[in-house]
């Protein structure tokens, strides 16, 4: 894959943990801590690649219906990833962020992510990104809310609101010129965007494999990008 044909943001719904375990017997969290080993692999071959963003979604609002157990395994899985990855993440210039409503984490995952997000702050090569507790209709709503505040205390006018001014209140602003998805994959076959970045993911292009999570694998993520490098964005053009 070439430069002019690699998507610079990628995001990822890790779709299927659950349906993995259960299709071999196991218990559903068994099948997060194989998809846990596939967030290595791909955000390694991301770095690798040269993309710039990657956003992966790893708990939505909606997650929080799970079982007290399943969630357990969960936030045990993210604080080992965090400590076990960190120091590589660092090396390779690759730093970490979180959108959503992560203050609803526990205290020890909170204060992990905090920990890594400073020690990585510097990192200029890749964004690393979790969406953690996040909606997008959270998300937008929270952006609207921020310009109304802004409109009542007279910072700005209702007619000088643009698209860049809801884009600039978004959990993804930090992105800056990378903040738009340009590539989006939902594993497990599902084809469906599940309330994840609906205003970055205006003009992306979808892939939606039939690979469960855990399976997806760095072959099956170049199937994908080779799927993306045959299509023509046109936004609109010719």
């Amino acid at each position: 894959m070439t430069a002019s044909t690699l998507p610079a943001h990628i995001a990822i719904i890790m779709d299927g943990n659950g349906r993995w375990a259960v299709s071999r017997g196991y218990p559903r969290f068994y099948g997060h801590i194989r998809g846990a080993a596939r967030v290595r692999e791909i955000v390694r071959e991301c770095r690798t690649l040269g993309v710039r963003a990657l956003t992966l979604y790893a708990f939505s609002t909606e997650n929080w219906k799970r079982p007290e157990e399943e969630l357990s395994v969960l936030w045990t899985l993210l604080r080992k990833y965090i400590r076990r990855e960190v120091a590589e993440l660092k090396k390779n210039g690759i730093r970490l962020r979180v959108i959503g409503e992560w203050t609803r984490l526990p205290e020890e995952a909170r204060r992990e992510l905090s920990q890594a997000m400073e020690t990585l702050a510097d990192g200029e090569k890749m964004d690393l990104v979790f969406a953690l507790s996040y909606g997008s209709r959270a998300e937008l709503t929270d952006a609207v809310r921020k310009i109304a505040s802004e409109c009542e205390n007279g910072m700005m006018k209702s007619s000088e609101i643009t698209e860049a001014t809801v884009e600039g209140r978004l959990w993804s602003s930090g992105l800056g010129e990378h903040s738009d998805v340009d590539f989006m994959i939902r594993t497990s076959g599902e084809q469906r965007l599940s309330n994840f970045l609906l205003w970055q993911c205006s003009y992306a292009e979808f892939d939606f494999p039939d690979t469960l999570w855990p399976d997806f694998n760095v072959s099956e993520f170049r199937k994908s990008l080779g799927r993306y490098g045959a299509r023509k964005r046109r936004f609109g053009g010719l």
